[in-house]
């Protein structure tokens, strides 16, 4: 049964009881955040040093299961990160998929490297095995343990598949492959706090992960980030250059890398562990609001994302998609005429100006999601 567009903006507005302007993502602060910004201003200890810093990184490492958390001011910055502890340097190329926030690009180009492009799967939005595997059987040769681009002659040193919208990528797959190839996987997790693979959290299927917790994030302090890892060496070596690689001294200043200010704020690492303390809540709510709208619109002219099989999703952004482009655009139009807030998914990287000559595949499935998928409304029913 088709749904015309006054049935979908009042379906929506029934879910968050409004007639007002329903924002895409908003925040919701119900717990603990105010009094531990209190006791955060309290202590004088409001930038890099102070205890919550300390308890975010080990409420992540709980919750996640990694080993190693490296609090980070942003997503972009544990992604930046990561891909330095990886070993990714000047001309190198990254494997990635086209269809990303171009986070994920800068990042690459902060080190003077550069993406390449490959294809993603329709069931998780994410990059897809088969042509990663295609891409590299291909292009690529390796020699003395080092995989290389044949017509560049170019070190291939990392692949960062992303985990869009909070739906697990086949990272499994992806980390074999990567594994036969020699190229270091880099989880661009920065949209799946809470989400699972067959039990185990995003995160912890390359050598190291990059999450985000900005103001529109499953869980938010503002900004901020942070960088797990099961690999020893990496997480003490991310803390020590993510805070200037300053060598502990009672009183000298010394510094024995090139180091970044990327260390998370104390301030907004309190916000942070009084949100993760309710992050089961929100994503039961999340998952509520997800299952909604899949009835919703079962068997109509809209296809529901839903999660991939054997994972459970956070459900970040519910996403649904169109016959074709002109459909999208018209019910883009309509909805946030309507006070309902809806995006379509980012312009795929490959046609932005600093990224169109990266090589790249087909990229069919990306061009095919990019010209029909609509995020809706995805914000908290709990009330602030």
């Amino acid at each position: 049964m088709n749904k015309s567009y006054p049935e979908i903006i009042s379906f929506i507005q029934s879910i968050y009881k409004t007639n007002e302007f329903i924002p895409l993502h908003a925040p919701s602060f119900n717990g603990n955040e105010k009094s531990y910004i209190l006791e955060t201003i309290d202590s004088t200890f409001v930038s890099s040093v102070g205890k919550f810093v300390d308890k975010f990184e080990e409420i992540i490492k709980e919750y996640t299961g990694a080993k190693f958390a490296i609090a980070t001011v942003n997503g972009t910055a544990a992604l930046h990160m990561s891909l330095i502890l990886a070993g990714v340097r000047k001309d190198d190329f990254v494997i990635t998929q086209a269809l990303s926030f171009i986070a994920t690009c800068n990042a690459i180009s902060y080190l003077h490297a550069d993406p390449v492009f490959v294809d993603i799967d329709k069931d998780t939005l994410g990059m897809s095995p088969e042509s990663l595997e295609e891409f590299l059987k291909e292009n690529t040769y390796q020699e003395n343990g080092v995989c290389f681009h044949k017509i560049s002659k170019r070190r291939i040193s990392a692949c960062v598949p992303m985990h869009t919208f909070g739906h697990p990528v086949k990272i499994e797959q992806i980390a074999k492959i990567c594994l036969q190839y020699n190229i270091i996987l880099v989880e661009d997790a920065a949209e799946s706090i809470g989400s699972f693979l067959n039990g185990v959290h995003t995160g912890n299927f390359g050598k190291l992960a990059a999450f985000s917790f900005n103001g529109n994030k499953t869980i938010t302090c503002g900004g901020g980030g942070v960088i797990i890892t099961n690999d020893e060496k990496l997480g003490k070596l991310g803390k020590h250059l993510t805070t200037q690689a300053k060598v502990p001294h009672k009183w000298d200043f010394v510094h024995d890398h090139i180091g970044y200010n990327y260390r998370l704020p104390n301030l907004n690492a309190a916000m942070a562990c009084a949100q993760l303390e309710q992050i089961e809540t929100f994503i039961a709510d999340k998952r509520e609001i997800a299952s909604l709208y899949k009835d919703f619109f079962e068997g109509s002219q809209y296809k529901f994302v839903e999660e991939p099989i054997g994972t459970r999703s956070n459900y970040w952004l519910n996403a649904i998609l169109t016959k074709n482009v002109e459909v999208r655009n018209e019910t883009l139009e309509i909805l946030n005429s309507s006070n309902v807030m809806a995006r379509p998914c980012w312009s795929l990287m490959h046609r932005l100006e600093m990224f169109k000559n990266c090589y790249r595949d087909s990229l069919t499935n990306s061009i095919w999601v990019e010209e029909r998928l609509i995020n809706i409304p995805s914000s908290y029913r709990i009330k602030s």
